[in-house]
């Protein structure tokens, strides 16, 4: 069988898949989905000797009659079971060494995971330099945002009308 420290990785592997994807899980369990995700990222399941439909096949035998989760030790019986599919010209002892080589050490990893697109459209659109009208008033020069005076209109209760040049000016005439 595998050495202790194939045994040490193999069950590290296990606890790895058995938690990936559900915050609430042990470790200690393996769903029908994850064993499926092992089997398809460690390249257990290979498409001509192992499929998909044997990986479902061999979960079903090894779990319990009303049970959904496999534990560590069904693991290793269903790992077992695929061996000699997987490994046709050995014998069981090596296919299941081989087997075990494939799925120690490994962990899931996340195909097909979108990332926030930061293309041309988003820069073009978050640009507040090319910002037009009422909107434009609510960035400074630099394009940080002025926050509530930008969104709001501040009354001038100076007395002048709004662009008017001399504003301020009429004490200064007054007094003289």
């Amino acid at each position: 069988m595998a050495g202790s420290t194939d045994v040490a990785a193999l069950e590290e592997s296990f606890r790895k898949f058995a938690i990936y994807g559900d915050t609430k899980a042990t470790g200690q369990e393996m769903t029908g989905k994850n064993w499926a995700k092992l089997c398809k990222e460690c390249k257990v399941m290979d498409g001509k000797g192992v499929t998909g439909t044997d990986v479902d096949i061999v979960f079903s035998k090894v779990k319990g009659k009303t049970a959904r989760v496999i534990g560590y030790e069904e693991f290793k019986k269903a790992l077992e079971e695929l061996a000699p599919k997987r490994f046709k010209g050995k014998s069981k002892e090596e296919a299941y060494e081989s087997i075990c080589q494939l799925v120690a050490g490994k962990e899931p990893t996340n195909v097909g995971v979108t990332k926030a697109a930061t293309g041309g459209a988003v820069d073009r659109l978050t640009d507040t330099s090319k910002y037009t009208g009422s909107h434009k008033e609510r960035f400074d020069e630099s394009g940080k945002g002025k926050g509530k005076s930008g969104r709001e209109n501040i009354v001038d209760t100076s007395g002048y009308v709004g662009a008017y040049k001399n504003a301020g000016t009429y004490d200064a005439k007054m007094k003289k």
